[in-house]
This record gives C-alpha cells, sequence and structure tokens, in this order.
C-alpha cells in the first residue's frame, strides 16, 4: 500500500527521494534523511538523544501538533532508531505515554537500575518472527480515531478498553483478547479504526452494540515486548514498529495487539503486536 520508511536518525517519513540522505560518493540511502545525513556523515555528529527530542518535538509544534504528545511520541519512537539503538541505554527514559495519549509521571532511570530485559528491549527494534494466519472474524466494540487525537488526549482507544469489559458478553478470562486496527486511510499518518474485543466464530451472532472486524489471511511480522506494567510494555513496542526500518513492507491490511495469558496481571504483562507484511518477508 505504501513505501515509505522514517529517518533513523529523526523519525521523519522518506516518501520521496528529495529526502533521502547522500552518501560521500553522491548516492542516496533510505536509511537517514537529507537533513540528518549528507555525503556521508551526521549534519550534527555530536548531537545527544535528548536534543534530537527536543529539535524534533519543535518542529512537530510548528505542524500543528500539540507539544507535549508530540515529545511523548519522540520519546517512544526514538531511542528504537538504528543511530540510538546501541546507545540508548546511556540515556534516561523519560514519561511513558500510553496507548490512549495519556502519561504516567515523568520519571528518569539510570540504565545502571534498569533491568537486563528492558535494556535489551530498547536495543531491540526488529520483529521476533514472521508467520502467516488464516483470517479471523473478531467483535468488540470501535471507533474511528486518529495517532494524533490518541497522543493529543482525545482518543477514543482507553475508553473502547473500559466500555468492552464492562459488556456483559465476554468469554471467559482465559479467552485472548485483541485491539485491532483496520481502515487505514493513510497508514499512520490518517485515520483508521481501533476494535478491542476477542475472536468469534463465522456464524456467531454478535450482542447488541458489538461490531465485526474481518481480518484476511495475512503474514505477520510479530514484535513482543517485554514483561512488565501494561502502559509501558505496550508503548515500547509500539514504538519498535514505529521505528522499524522496514515500514515499507507494511500492507495496513490489519494490525493486532494480542493479549493472551501473558496479559493476566497487569503489573507483569507480555504482549504480541502483529504487523501485516507482504508474504515475501516469509522467503527473506
Amino acid at each position: 500500500m505504501m513505501n515509505v520508511t522514517v529517518c533513523q536518525s529523526c523519525g521523519m517519513p522518506l516518501t520521496t527521494p528529495t529526502q533521502f540522505g547522500t552518501e560521500t560518493d553522491g548516492s542516496t540511502t533510505r536509511e537517514y534523511c537529507i537533513y540528518c545525513y549528507k555525503e556521508g556523515k551526521f549534519e550534527q555528529p555530536g548531537i545527544s538523544l535528548e536534543v534530537m527530542t527536543e529539535m524534533c518535538t519543535a518542529i512537530l509544534k510548528d505542524e500543528g501538533m500539540d507539544e507535549e504528545s508530540a515529545r511523548s511520541m519522540l520519546r517512544n519512537q526514538l531511542p528504537f532508531l538504528k543511530r540510538w539503538r546501541t546507545n540508548a541505554a546511556d540515556h534516561n527514559v523519560g514519561e511513558i505515554t500510553e496507548p490512549n495519549g495519556s502519561t504516567s509521571p515523568g520519571t528518569t532511570t539510570h540504565p545502571d537500575n534498569m533491568s537486563q530485559n528492558k535494556q535489551d528491549n530498547i536495543l531491540s527494534a526488529e520483529p521476533v518472527r514472521y508467520i502467516t494466519l488464516p483470517g479471523k472474524r473478531l467483535a468488540g466494540v470501535s471507533a474511528r480515531t486518529t495517532n494524533a487525537l490518541e497522543f493529543g488526549g482525545k482518543g477514543s482507544i482507553q475508553g473502547l478498553w473500559n466500555r468492552y469489559f464492562a459488556s456483559e458478553h465476554l468469554p471467559g478470562v482465559e479467552a485472548v483478547r485483541y485491539g485491532c486496527y483496520t481502515d487505514y486511510t493513510d497508514g499512520i499518518n490518517g485515520e483508521y479504526t481501533i476494535l478491542v474485543g476477542h475472536e468469534v466464530s463465522s456464524d456467531e451472532s454478535l450482542p447488541e452494540g458489538f461490531n465485526e472486524v474481518l481480518l484476511p489471511p495475512a503474514t505477520y511480522a510479530v514484535f513482543t515486548s517485554r514483561k512488565g506494567p501494561m502502559a509501558e510494555v505496550v508503548s515500547e513496542a509500539w514504538g519498535a514498529v514505529w521505528a522499524w526500518s522496514n515500514q515499507s513492507d507494511r500492507t495496513f491490511t490489519g494490525d493486532f495487539e494480542l493479549y493472551d495469558e501473558r496479559s493476566l496481571n497487569p503489573e507483569s504483562v507480555q504482549v504480541d503486536i502483529y504487523i501485516a507484511v507482504g508474504h515475501s518477508q516469509l522467503n527473506k
């Protein structure tokens, strides 16, 4: 659907060749943008992750995004980019953005006090595996939203989870739950439908107030979070997805978070995020 990657220094989507950085021989690279990388070297070789975050925050603010929302999004995304992955553990971890755009209190953690699992998570922005799955029918509650709304605190996702678990028509506690993202209008930049629910059979009738999503058979790149508090690990895992260098492989036919028995304790959750990609990935 889209052939877009992001700069592995600042996170800017690279949509046209004029945005690509250049090597010493004049050839272009799709790893970095022209503003970060030119003639085979970084334009600001000594810049820190914190300064880059503030610079990009200012740019997003000028483009109309709320300042704190922009900063929170960047703090989730930038540590996973190639330029920062190898030394991300040298930087403090700031406030954590939840899927609904709210933030937990801004705390800082020195790498010496971080668990090895969390350091490993920060240093990895690649799928743990690829898998092809048959189609699924999911049922639950849904809404249209955008990433800008979610990060700006005006989103729908947290409310949908609350509505879903307040329903009288839920399977047992051991059932797998899904946060499913479909009907994208412009990839990560435009509107999409979020459905919170569970899998149902093809002939099962839906209770009043429930909607359905029919996911087609697809190949998925699977990102697995570390274990930890739900708000933290989910936002970290999405940070890895957004910073993934193979954005052009995404098909946007339907992505989902999968919550199974590893998610029963909200203080020690491990979640998988399934990102739909082209079938050719299985042959790589």
